[in-house]
């Protein structure tokens, strides 16, 4: 019997990408996750006082260091925030 389960993570966007954040990534994808999500928050909990990169530009990111795994965001924020303002 054949399993259809497809596991997913999260992974957290406090890592700098030269310094573990693509190898997390990468690492996600060799594990054989199906998908991978990052959170779209200014900050979040304990790591309110350290790093936190935005979530579009670290699964832009991921998509070029990924072949296969699906990326998304597990919570998109509604902030007021210009792309083209910025």
């Amino acid at each position: 019997m054949t399993s259809s389960r497809r596991l997913s993570t999260v992974i957290l966007p406090i890592h700098r990408w030269n310094d573990g954040g693509r190898a997390l990534w990468t690492r996600a994808e060799h594990l054989g996750f199906h998908a991978a999500y990052t959170y779209d928050h200014l900050a979040w909990r304990a790591f309110r006082d350290g790093p936190w990169f935005g979530a579009i530009p670290t699964l832009t990111a991921a998509a070029a260091a990924t072949e296969r795994m699906r990326l998304g965001t597990l919570v998109t924020s509604v902030k007021p925030f210009s792309p083209i303002a910025a």
